[in-house]
């Protein structure tokens, strides 16, 4: 999303515990906004993890011929990592 791209908003209901919303809102933050951050966030960090799960064994393909057989295109890297 840019910040030219408008948000469309679904209303939702959600419970929450009270002593947290208590909390929230005396530090005035925004429930809805939080909320929606900590979705995101456990959004990506799920999607991640079943990228990794489903893509597990190309992985460990790539790192045992890059064990075997070095880094393709190494000879044309601008530089060296430290021994």
């Amino acid at each position: 999303m840019t910040d030219q791209t408008p948000l469309r908003r679904k209303p939702t209901n959600l419970s929450l515990e009270a002593d947290l919303v208590a909390a929230a809102r005396r530090l005035g933050l925004n429930l809805s906004r939080a909320a929606e951050d900590g979705i995101r966030s456990a959004v990506r960090a799920e999607a991640a993890r079943r990228w990794q799960e489903e893509n597990a064994e190309g992985i460990r393909q790539m790192n045992a011929y890059v064990e075997a057989h070095g880094l393709p295109l190494a000879k044309y890297r601008v530089f060296m990592p430290e021994p």
